[in-house]
């Protein structure tokens, strides 16, 4: 059914059934109706580009005919099953082909659960109670993932702050936090508790920061060093920097790696993937029922959103895919950098082609508390300007899809440059 209700009057009933008036997502003053390729429309018909792409699962663009025609095939013969499926195993099967870390795959429904799930096999394996995570890293809503996410007021490390009321005191106690991207902080901390560590999870890209040279490669040998699982939180970079995922393009390889967004193919679906051993503990006729970690879920393997995440992989495996998408995104960074630098305007982009944003501070960023330098009254009139022009992002990232064009990117600057003349 087609609602064809105003902007306005879905606004109105929002705010009436809805905490905040939204999903918990995204502002409340917007309802989009549409999409297809690169763009979006809202209820009044107002049309966008889209760098927001549902929070990033439209890598191939809204609408792509052949995800399109592969669900629409595959709805008569059935929505959800709680059984096998063929393209469920299919999109396991690519999946293991893909990614270096991959030997074996557990699919489920979102980007927390597969985290959830990541840390908790990590500790089976480990029969060790502590995570490392780092300051600032996303790794969705669960209680062990909401520590030190954004702290308004950072702490003494490695101490955990919880970032939301209703989290167990207790919790904090399991999670040690470190500053991203200082190698020997992290070292020197794992080091000194390695024997109570069950495993370490970071964002191999954390949400807009590269990893510094070492970095990554220093948490790879000191948790092999001590047999403690690393775990790359890949829901946001797999698929989207290398077919092979951020561990590929990165060069380092980890025991485990969550997976979401661009493999559901904008559907509802994750994955864990990882080593046979630690993977595993999934299956009680090899670890008995002490070493047995019970994984259900209803729509876990889902054959529509199967179907979609496997098409999305075959668009994805065609040559020359990343080099149009890295082209764009780098046109796209370097036309923003160059408007600041014409307007004598503090700030940098921080991020890699397919994945970045403008962020107003001076300075080196490697971390979430350099974050906090950020000019935010800045940030929010240039979004604001964004949106009123036709651009559709996140407060702090643009997305960029195979569907983006060069039209796309030169309108962008445009507004960019705009916006700049507004201040």
């Amino acid at each position: 059914m087609n609602d064809m209700s105003t902007q306005e009057t879905l606004v109105e009933i929002a705010h009436r059934v809805l905490p905040a008036g939204n999903f918990g997502n995204f502002a409340s003053d917007i309802a989009l109706v549409k999409g297809a390729g690169g763009h979006v429309w809202d209820a009044e018909g107002n049309e966008y580009i889209d760098y927001l792409l549902g929070s990033g699962p439209m890598f191939i663009g809204h609408a792509h005919p052949e995800v399109t025609a592969a669900v629409l095939e595959q709805i008569p013969l059935g929505t959800t099953f709680f059984t096998n499926n063929p393209a469920g195993i299919r999109l396991a099967e690519k999946i293991v082909a893909a990614l270096p870390c991959a030997d074996q795959v557990r699919f489920l429904a979102s980007g927390t659960e597969a985290d959830m799930y990541a840390m908790r096999v990590a500790r089976a394996f480990r029969g060790r109670d502590k995570i490392v995570k780092f300051e600032g890293g996303y790794h969705g809503m669960s209680d062990h993932g909401l520590m030190s996410l954004a702290p308004k007021r950072p702490g003494n490390f490695p101490l955990a702050i919880p970032d939301s009321p209703g989290i167990p005191a207790k919790v904090r106690d399991d999670v040690l936090v470190a500053p991203y991207n200082d190698a020997a902080h992290v070292v020197a901390l794992i080091e000194a508790h390695h024997d109570e560590i069950g495993g370490v999870i970071v964002e191999p890209f954390q949400r807009l920061i590269p990893p510094v040279p070492g970095f990554l490669q220093a948490l790879r040998e000191v948790t092999a060093r001590f047999g403690i699982p690393l775990i790359f939180d890949e829901v946001v970079t797999g698929f989207r920097f290398a077919y092979e995922g951020a561990q590929s393009y990165y060069g380092v390889t980890p025991d485990l790696c969550t997976l979401g967004k661009i493999v559901g193919g904008g559907f509802p679906l994750s994955a864990l993937a990882g080593r046979a051993d630690i993977m595993a503990h999934f299956d009680k006729a090899k670890v008995g029922d002490e070493g047995f970690l019970m994984q259900l879920g209803t729509l876990s393997g889902n054959p529509v959103a199967s179907i979609a995440g496997l098409v999305t992989l075959d668009v994805l495996s065609r040559p020359g895919t990343y080099e149009k998408v890295f082209a764009r995104g780098r046109a796209l960074m370097d036309g923003l950098t160059k408007l600041m630098g014409e307007k004598g305007i503090p700030g940098q982009i921080v991020g890699e082609p397919p994945l970045f944003d403008i962020v107003f501070a001076e300075g080196e960023v490697r971390n979430y508390r350099d974050m906090l330098r950020v000019d935010l009254k800045l940030q929010n009139h240039v979004n604001k300007h964004f949106r009123a022009n036709g651009i559709l992002k996140g407060d702090t990232k643009f997305y960029i899809s195979t569907a983006h064009t060069d039209e796309d990117v030169r309108k962008t600057l445009e507004v960019f440059a705009g916006a700049l003349r507004t201040l």
